[in-house]
């Protein structure tokens, strides 16, 4: 061997060094997940002649339970023709009687907590209005219109 075979820095022959070794290729990098896409279809219309933009479908579960949104207008309404003020059972109870036949299956099932799901989605809709301000906070179990 020859002294060009050697490593000056730790006299090691260079194929056994690591300053003589070419550096590691890089290592691949993970593939990138993907986020998850809606499925979504293109229709295609043809009820006139001039070429009209496709509508976009987008497939999407059925509810299983009302909305807390859905439960908002009503709740005014039913504050409103009260006079602005009602006690939270005799809101719920209204609530009921005016949803009887629109309200879903699960809505009639229970919380964790035990409380039915309609009911549930009806305070957390009142939540929703005494942040926007279209309620306030009366005393306790009555519920108020500013």
């Amino acid at each position: 061997m020859s002294e060009t075979d050697y490593c000056e820095l730790c006299d090691l022959p260079k194929s056994q060094c690591i300053h003589g070794r070419p550096p590691a290729p890089p290592a691949p990098a993970p593939p990138a997940k993907r986020a998850a896409k809606p499925t979504t279809r293109v229709r295609k219309t043809t009820t006139s002649s001039t070429a009209a933009a496709p509508k976009v479908v987008t497939k999407s579960a059925p509810r299983k339970w009302t909305p807390p949104a859905a439960f908002a207008p009503l709740i005014l309404e039913i504050l409103e023709t009260a006079g602005g003020s009602m006690s939270a059972d005799d809101v719920l109870d209204e609530l009921e009687s005016q949803l009887t036949d629109s309200l879903l299956p699960g809505d009639f099932e229970t919380t964790p907590e035990g409380e039915l799901r309609w009911r549930y989605a009806a305070r957390r809709a009142r939540q929703t209005l005494l942040t926007d301000g279209l309620m306030v906070k009366g005393s306790p179990g009555v519920w108020q219109l500013p």
